[in-house]
């Protein structure tokens, strides 16, 4: 969908709402984050300048395909975690973040996946809407 928005269309903040590059951006890393955490892992300084960085718009030609292949990869790189997540540990205690906020395993697994989705869900409907033509609010909606 956002291979064939312009570089503008990607970063537009549509009605104060966080843009469709910072959806993607960011269903991607905090994908990698919760699914880093579940292993009983902490952030990698990549992970953290990363995390810095969703929102900082990327102008280059090829911003809306290489989102779409590192979205891909990191959906593929969670598929294989949760293949070969032993079920022994599913309820084994995690800590998040610096204050190791308390989780467990499958709590950090499930979040990922539901959070992934939901920023999911709101490119799509962000993308729509920055991709649209302009109507004149103005006169009612026709049915």
């Amino acid at each position: 969908m956002i291979a064939g928005m312009t570089p503008e269309q990607i970063w537009s903040a549509h009605a104060n709402a966080a843009s469709v590059g910072f959806h993607v951006l960011h269903a991607i890393g905090s994908l990698d984050r919760l699914f880093t955490y579940a292993r009983g892992e902490q952030l990698s300084a990549d992970q953290r300048a990363a995390f810095a960085a969703e929102g900082q718009p990327d102008m280059g030609p090829d911003v809306g395909a290489r989102p779409v292949a590192e979205f891909g990869a990191a959906v593929e790189r969670a598929l294989e975690q949760l293949r070969n997540t032993d079920e022994a540990t599913l309820l084994h205690a995690r800590g998040v973040g610096r204050a190791q906020l308390p989780s467990t395993v499958i709590g950090l697994l499930f979040h990922g996946a539901e959070h992934t989705q939901r920023h999911a869900g709101q490119t799509v409907t962000t993308a729509r809407l920055v991709a649209r033509p302009q109507r004149d609010n103005s006169t009612p909606m026709q049915a």
